[in-house]
């Protein structure tokens, strides 16, 4: 049954408001507010030493830890989708833990398990290694929050096609390797990327876990998320906005490519 045009058009037009009201309000008044001291004042901002360390670590962070989860993600989800072994239900489950366990909570537990006082602290110490307050803390809390979002986009895309194109390879000849170059990988490719693309927009913005591990120090463990807490603490409003524009440019361009990968999978 076809609802009224007039039902239709208040359903949009409240659907309009509310994406004004959520989202694109906020988003004016962050530049708004990052522009308000003028160009010179936002450009010292972002050219501030402490402002390029971070977003230069957020950089590193991120091009570390997105190839690691696409790399898990496949795997995870070959094996689901297509093999049958004791415990899959099992790691179907340990997949979606990340989801329902609050980052801050997993940065605790980074922090009890590799910290100076914790279970391998004394070996770390050992070893002279430090996790803790150091890019490895940081870049293990950020793959433990991200971890399911490609397994998530390509799993039940492998579980929809099955495996008989995979077996009909295989009687081919096939190897392996290139059963997954060229049967699994071409049918994949666009939740993938999609995958790949919401990895990196959470990695980039991530926040709770890697304040317990990362320590807040200025110039040397601060993300750009952290690093906006700091210039509110700091009283530096147009800091913190213009450092604030930048991730929210990052979440904007995220945002095109999940469009347009949404767009060429449909």
């Amino acid at each position: 049954m076809k609802p009224p045009a007039r039902s239709g058009r208040l359903l949009v037009a409240t659907a309009v408001v509310l994406t004004l009201l959520i989202v694109v309000a906020p988003l004016v008044y962050i530049f708004a507010r990052a522009f308000s001291a003028g160009w010179q004042v936002y450009a010292a901002n972002i050219m501030d030493p402490a402002m390029l360390h971070a977003i230069w670590l957020t950089c590193i962070v991120a091009v570390i830890v997105v190839p690691l989860n696409i790399a898990f993600g496949i795997a995870a989800a070959w094996a689901v989708a297509k093999h049958r072994f004791p415990g899959r239900g099992l790691l179907v489950t340990m997949i979606e833990i990340p989801f329902s366990i609050s980052p801050i909570i997993a940065g605790i537990c980074y922090l009890l398990l590799y910290g100076r006082q914790g279970l391998l602290g004394p070996w770390l110490r050992e070893a002279d290694l430090q996790v803790m307050f150091a890019l490895p803390g940081i870049v293990l809390v950020t793959m433990f929050v991200t971890a399911p979002f490609v397994a998530r986009e390509v799993l039940p895309l492998m579980q929809a096609q099955g495996t008989e194109q995979e077996e009909a390879a295989i009687t081919l000849g096939a190897s392996g390797w290139q059963v997954f170059r060229r049967v699994t990988l071409p049918n994949i490719r666009f939740a993938l990327l999609y995958g790949a693309v919401l990895c990196t927009a959470r990695a980039v913005g991530e926040f709770g876990g890697v304040s317990v591990v990362s320590g807040n120090i200025r110039g040397q463990t601060n993300t750009l998320p952290l690093h906006v807490e700091l210039l509110f603490n700091d009283l530096n409003a147009v800091g913190a906005f213009a450092a604030a524009s930048t991730l929210t440019l990052i979440a904007v361009v995220a945002l095109v490519i999940k469009a347009a990968l949404e767009t060429r999978r449909a």
